[in-house]
């Protein structure tokens, strides 16, 4: 018997350095006792602390804290990053509010691992002298007296240097201390001395820190960084390579084997993940028809999300797809594509499922005695029984765990889950951290279209990656309202994937926007954020809605499709009436341009016209170079507009009054800009500007 998979408790935060000694006996045991320099409002923290804060390899976040102290002595903080081996690597905080003692530091983790971040609060007595020194040295005020003192907190920061230090550090520090004790020179000049810069870069490398009062340590989870930065393309393996014959209408499957056929155009146009809809088995018992309709035609392939018949279950394959030597072929040469596989994984059943009968204590047992099907009134799916894990809880988690090993044995590191949020929590918070404890690579997204307060609490309890509301955010300040959200607190833990279409979505704006509709959502969502994902067919923009609901006519979910993709080649009779192009030269900035791998560096800026959105991503590279990324775009499908910008030039990192060449990526074309700029976008010419900013002036 599998042992039970018990919900993880809450984990409380890890302690960091026990606090100064103090008279803290008093406090009640629940009481976190305030530090010598007390620190406060720690950020990020999810949910107080008692989840981890999120980041992927090389990617900035920032910490902040309040610092402060009683009185006039200066105060100072660092922040600590805690390595998986337990190493600390401490880094020097900025006060950036003096009045409100609120510091921040930009960190950054090398390696993926379960890591710790505390702030720790000290007493700067350099501070402290250089301040008062100064003004009382500069007065003529006890300067003896200050000049002495200054000699003994040099003294003191000497004795304190570590091995590391260098021969010319401890010069210059024992340099300074004579200084402040040579009663030849006037007193300014000694001072002077004893603060110079090279005195001070000392201190910047050795701080000497008294009172030293760290705040709680807590968890940072930094993970690959397909975690955060990948662009998806969705597939029905059984489409690809299907055949019709239009004399007696039959269809043959596609296989894993022709689907091979279609992962070079998918690798060419610079995807980094296919995504497979699922690949389990089918049943047969209210199997839906085209279109969703209630009775099935022979020849109907029925809906992938109706998992399991005869053939077997969630881990099994659907026979007419092939084996799984078949299956490991096609994941074998997607890694050689440069792709990762991600598999849906919908934890449902087909009325046909060997669950049904050997574990009918997993389902829900209406009055009547029979099986509850899946609804989301209006939508009725009689084909599917969920499952219930409250039923059999043990019995329930132990299958699922083993079922997703299936899987992972076979190489796939990437899981899309349909619908998480009918699951329980608890339940996705154990698997995902069972799984994590094996196979620390693996990546879930959650494809939760439901309230917010589910969404986010997903995202908390393990899901890497969140569907989200793209869809449906068409306005100009929909959509910034939207994604400042996104890329606030919420990014510490929520990372989100935008897909303009998917197999169950198409908006009226995709339905009547035509071209420009299609390439403007496409850039959006492959340059708002790190992830994105299309829909097979978005190249050949697939508008027509089935009437009554937000979804394509003769949705691929229940029959097959044959693109005819040789047809939109150079020399095919549709040539030039796909956007595969404009998808491959999206994909080529996002890898080119390092900027728009992260999520928080998003900034907004102001237009004129609220049609218009204008944003931008700056990073600054390890070379010490900007690569910065303004895109703006009329979101107005039907017509072309002229708006002017008002750019945030410190968000770019410039002066206010400083010029930039810029270069559109889309159209190759250069201009000279500067805080005010002019566009003219729209459907009669490209209604995205995706521009390169060159060397400044």
């Amino acid at each position: 018997m599998p042992p039970a998979p018990p919900t993880p408790p809450n984990p409380a935060p890890i302690p960091g350095p026990a606090p100064a000694p103090g008279p803290t006996a008093a406090l009640p045991a629940d009481i976190l006792p305030i530090g010598r320099i007390p620190v406060m409002n720690v950020t990020p923290l999810v949910d107080g602390g008692t989840r981890p804060a999120k980041a992927v390899v090389d990617e900035e976040f920032v910490v902040t804290a309040q610092v402060f102290r009683e009185g006039h002595d200066a105060v100072n903080a660092s922040i600590v990053l805690t390595d998986p081996d337990g190493v600390d690597h401490i880094a020097p905080m900025t006060c950036i509010n003096v009045g409100l003692s609120l510091w921040e530091a930009t960190v950054v983790a090398d390696r993926p691992g379960q890591w710790r971040y505390r702030v720790e609060g000290w007493s700067d007595p350099w501070g402290t002298w250089v301040h008062d020194g100064t003004i009382k040295i500069e007065a003529d005020v006890d300067a003896e007296l200050m000049a002495e003192e200054g000699a003994r907190v040099l003294e003191k920061a000497l004795a304190a240097l570590p091995v590391t230090a260098s021969a010319d550090q401890r010069a210059t520090l024992a340099g300074a201390v004579a200084a402040l004790r040579d009663t030849s020179r006037p007193p300014t000049e000694r001072l002077h001395a004893a603060i110079a810069p090279e005195v001070h870069a000392v201190f910047t490398a050795y701080p000497l820190r008294e009172k030293v009062s760290p705040s709680t340590a807590y968890r940072l989870l930094v993970e690959r960084e397909l975690a955060l930065f990948g662009a998806w393309y969705e597939i029905f393996p059984r489409s690809e390579g299907a055949t019709h014959d239009p004399e007696t209408g039959e269809w043959t499957s596609g296989t894993f084997r022709s689907a091979m056929n279609r992962l070079p155009a998918i690798a060419a146009m610079g995807f980094d993940v296919v995504y497979l809809t699922p690949i389990h088995p089918i049943g047969t018992t209210a199997r839906k028809g085209r279109n969703n309709t209630l009775v099935a035609l022979p020849g109907d392939p029925g809906s992938p999300y109706a998992i399991g018949s005869p053939d077997g279950g969630h881990d099994a394959l659907h026979p007419e797809l092939g084996t799984f030597e078949d299956f490991d072929a096609f994941v074998a040469e997607s890694k050689r594509l440069g792709m990762e596989v991600a598999m849906d994984i919908a934890l449902q059943c087909s009325p046909d499922h060997p669950y049904v009968t050997a574990h009918p204590e997993w389902f829900t047992t209406r009055a009547d005695g029979t099986i509850a099907y899946a609804e989301n009134p209006p939508k009725k799916y009689q084909d599917i029984y969920p499952l219930n894990f409250d039923n059999d809880p043990q019995g329930s988690y132990a299958e699922m765990r083993r079922m997703i090993q299936v899987w992972i044995d076979h190489g796939v590191e990437v899981f899309r889950v349909d619908n998480p949020h009918t699951k329980p929590v608890e339940f996705w918070q154990w698997l995902i951290a069972d799984v994590a404890k094996d196979h620390p690579g693996v990546i879930w997204l959650s494809e939760a279209f439901t309230k917010p307060a589910m969404m986010h609490t997903l995202a908390k309890a393990g899901f890497q990656q969140s569907y989200t509301y793209y869809a449906w955010r068409n306005d100009a300040w929909s959509l910034r309202e939207y994604c400042e959200e996104l890329s606030g607190d919420a990014a510490a833990y929520m990372r989100p994937s935008f897909w303009p279409t998917t197999h169950d979505i198409l908006t009226p704006y995709m339905q009547y926007g035509g071209p420009t509709a299609w390439k403007l959502r496409a850039a959006l969502a492959a340059l708002l954020v790190p992830t994105y994902g299309i829909y097979t067919g978005y190249e050949l923009m697939e508008c027509v809605a089935r009437p009554g609901v937000e979804e394509q006519i003769d949705n691929e979910k229940y029959e097959f499709k044959d693109r005819r993709w040789a047809d939109y080649e150079p020399g095919g009779p549709k040539e030039g009436q796909s956007l595969a192009w404009y998808l491959t030269r999206l994909n080529e900035i996002r890898r080119a341009h390092p900027s728009l791998r992260w999520l928080r560096n998003l900034r907004f800026h102001a237009v004129d016209d609220e049609n218009f959105l204008c944003f931008s991503k700056t990073r600054v590279l390890p070379s010490g170079e900007r690569d910065t990324i303004i895109v703006v775009a009329n979101l107005d499908p039907h017509s072309t507009r002229e708006t002017h910008l008002h750019l945030d030039m410190p968000a770019l990192g410039l002066d206010w009054d400083a010029g930039m060449p810029v270069h559109d990526l889309i159209t190759d074309q250069w201009w000279d800009w500067h805080q005010h700029a002019f566009v003219r976008l729209g459907a009669d010419g490209e209604p995205v500007h995706v521009l390169h900013v060159g060397s400044y002036y």
